[in-house]
């Protein structure tokens, strides 16, 4: 159990989301299930208002050992990394994260509840062991919480930014600067439910976004980039990009015209986070797709790929923007 003081007057959804790092509707997860008292007393209201000096105690649920699903995943994932706490999985693309509504095929939390995993819960059974997201058509890392204590941990690293991502990407044309930091506000767009476009920063309903790009190969008509977020936004490499009129290859959401026909050719290659329990700091790599890695094979030259794209080379690159 986890014991806090209120500190201000305010809604008790907001307070525990600030004090959580957590959304707004994982808290009201959180209030459904009755794991929040106030004053020694459950409360169910997310609109509840706080008094400064209010107890506010948390009880996260039990995470119970899923039954197997009843239904076959017919394709695996890679692990690159597990202990008793977490696991990195290599997603691959074209794979949906987790359900909705408009969700119809298999997606990698089904994956998780086949292969029996015990996962926290602190987004929903939805969204089970979910740190974080990658978007249907982008390849790489993503990270697992296996209980709630990690997952909260993970959810704390990757808001104040302790946790991150780089990122590589094949573009159609190179950055008009070797580095450059867009900070560009994403709404989305009126005229396509699915797209982001970028914004003003003071464009009201519009969420803040901040993401770094470097240069690493160029050619005529695909170029090498790798990029760095410093908030999580959807989409949100793919529209700053677009914002800039640069595209990644194969995505014609956002105004690729190129000859390739690929996917989305983003891929999310380190990841990096400080350990939960072991209080250290753990750096994950995602070996390239074969179909990100045989564009690069017949545009450029292998061995000097290997050093740009080292972990020494990227984390110097991204050193510099804060």
């Amino acid at each position: 159990m986890q014991t806090f003081l209120a500190d201000e007057n305010s809604r008790l959804d907001i307070f525990l989301a600030k004090t959580l790092k957590q959304s707004r509707n994982q808290v009201a997860l959180l209030i459904e299930k009755k794991c929040i008292k106030v004053n020694s007393q459950i409360q169910n209201k997310n609109s509840f208002k706080l008094k400064i000096g209010d107890e506010i105690s948390l009880e996260l649920p039990c995470v119970e050992h899923k039954e197997k699903s009843s239904f076959d995943v017919d394709f695996d994932i890679e692990i690159l990394y597990e202990d008793e706490d977490l696991l990195v999985l290599n997603k691959p693309s074209n794979l949906v994260v987790h359900g909705a509504n408009s969700v119809k095929s298999l997606t990698l939390v089904d994956w998780l509840l086949a292969k029996n995993y015990t996962l926290s819960n602190l987004g929903g059974e939805i969204r089970a062991g979910l740190v974080h997201r990658l978007d249907k058509d982008t390849s790489g890392a993503i990270l697992i919480a296996k209980n709630n204590f990690t997952h909260q941990k993970l959810s704390e690293q990757l808001s104040d930014k302790t946790m991150g991502r780089i990122y590589l990407a094949l573009i159609d044309l190179s950055l008009k600067e070797d580095k450059i930091v867009i900070e560009k506000s994403l709404t989305r767009s009126q005229t396509n439910a699915i797209k982001k476009i970028a914004v003003d920063n003071k464009v009201k309903g519009s969420k803040y976004a901040k993401s770094a790009f470097v240069n690493l190969i160029t050619n005529e008509d695909v170029n090498l980039i790798a990029a760095k977020l410093f908030t999580g936004r959807t989409h949100q490499i793919r529209a700053h990009l677009a914002s800039i009129n640069r595209h990644i290859l194969g995505d014609k959401l956002y105004g690729y015209r190129g000859k390739y026909e690929c996917r989305v050719m983003l891929h999310a290659y380190f990841l990096y986070f400080t350990h939960p329990k072991k209080k250290k700091t753990i750096f994950v790599k995602a070996p390239l797709t074969d179909d990100f890695k045989e564009i690069l094979q017949n545009k450029f030259i292998l061995g000097g790929i290997d050093e740009k794209i080292s972990l020494e080379s990227l984390l110097k690159h991204f050193s510099s923007f804060v």
